[in-house]
């Protein structure tokens, strides 16, 4: 049983984005329809309660909590403030408190900005690249674009805020010029994700069968122009983490590797769930039917579908155990292994994409290693 280190606390559980691809609200599962609109104070104190409670039961120096939705700012300078400050005191003597944000920025102004340094809370913030790129998928409920918004606060942040940008992969955009709209922002690092999807749900362009790698394609791109000048641009998460792997160490994220599963979502009912992204496969999926009212964080360590995502490689598929790719992409992420007939118990839907990306990555480094033994 590995206790959890990061938690997810839903803040609010709308949107003022209509993002196309959004899990939350486009997908399979519609319960943000019946949870609060903002968590109650008193949730967020019982679950902080619950979080330094698993953390002195398991002795951690350090717990990471991410304050999420939904879009998080929806709830308010005044809330939000409430809710660090419950933290930071519930916590304080008992764990190092990483306390992060991710939003969309849109709503984000200088009283937001006062509050992050308040609270040395990091930032991440959502950008898909340039605006024509940006605007295609991410835009408000009448159709108008993000992106001068997001633009907007992400030059308001102070720099001791600034997490880095998450963007989700369009392979119809050119990729070098996604990356370098991001890099010209100055982000500590980039988190490239691959659109949910799976099975039953394709992601666009890839069908079950096609021998095709559009999504490792893209990112290759991506990783070819990096990599050279990685040391001074940025952080690239899925590429580090890769390059990582393929050198012997352990993952720390969920799209590759094997680690057991040690973060949590806290809704903003008090309900704890699985990973959110889970949402995108069927109705119901994360639920545990546990709350931070009745409940321990170990007793969801006991629940059947976390104890198997801490199971590691011989919790996968049969033909992903026999891959000798398996260490490095332990599977892909969890959400994209699901068919509707059999459940998660599949490879990755972006499986060839992974294949490649990876053997891409494996052989640029292993030259690099190979021409420094040899000098």
């Amino acid at each position: 049983m590995v206790p959890i280190t990061d938690y997810v606390l839903k803040v609010a559980s709308r949107c003022n984005l209509a993002c196309d691809y959004c899990y939350v609200y486009t997908m399979a599962d519609q319960s943000w329809r019946s949870r609060p609109v903002l968590i109650a104070p008193e949730t967020a104190l019982t679950a902080a309660r619950r979080i330094a409670e698993h953390a002195a039961e398991h002795r951690q120096p350090v717990t990471t909590v991410v304050l999420h939705g939904g879009e998080p700012l929806l709830a308010g300078v005044g809330l939000l403030d409430e809710i660090a400050s419950i933290l930071r005191r519930e916590l304080g003597g008992v764990t190092g408190l990483d306390l992060r944000i991710q939003t969309n920025g849109v709503l984000l102004d200088e009283s937001f900005r006062d509050l992050f340094a308040r609270h040395d809370m990091r930032v991440g913030v959502s950008l898909d690249g340039g605006q024509a790129q940006h605007d295609l998928h991410r835009f408000l409920p009448n159709g108008q674009g993000s992106h001068a918004a997001v633009v907007r606060a992400i030059r308001l942040l102070d720099r001791a805020n600034y997490a880095g940008l998450l963007c989700v992969v369009d392979v119809d955009s050119d990729p070098v010029q996604t990356y370098e709209a991001l890099l010209a922002l100055d982000p500590p690092i980039v988190d490239f994700l691959l659109p949910h999807g799976n099975w039953s749900a394709p992601p666009p362009r890839r069908a079950a069968g096609d021998p095709r790698t559009p999504y490792a394609d893209w990112l290759i791109a991506v990783f070819d122009r990096w990599y050279g000048v990685r040391s001074q641009e940025t952080n690239v998460r899925l590429f580090q983490e890769i390059i990582n792997l393929v050198l012997g160490g352990r993952s720390r994220t969920e799209q590759v590797g094997a680690s057991p599963v040690a973060y949590l979502v806290i809704d903003t009912d008090g309900s704890y769930q699985q990973d959110d992204s889970l949402k995108s496969a069927r109705a119901g999926e994360p639920e545990t039917g546990l709350t931070v009212f009745g409940h321990p964080v170990d007793e969801v360590l006991r629940h059947p579908a976390v104890a198997a995502r801490q199971q590691g490689i011989g919790a996968l598929a049969g033909e992903c155990q026999r891959c000798p790719l398996v260490r490095v992409c332990g599977g892909g992420d969890y959400p994209h292994r699901f068919r509707e007939d059999t459940g998660f118990g599949n490879p990755s839907v972006y499986c060839p994409d992974l294949q490649r990306l990876i053997r891409h990555i494996a052989a640029r480094v292993r030259a690099d290693v190979l021409a420094g033994a040899g000098r």
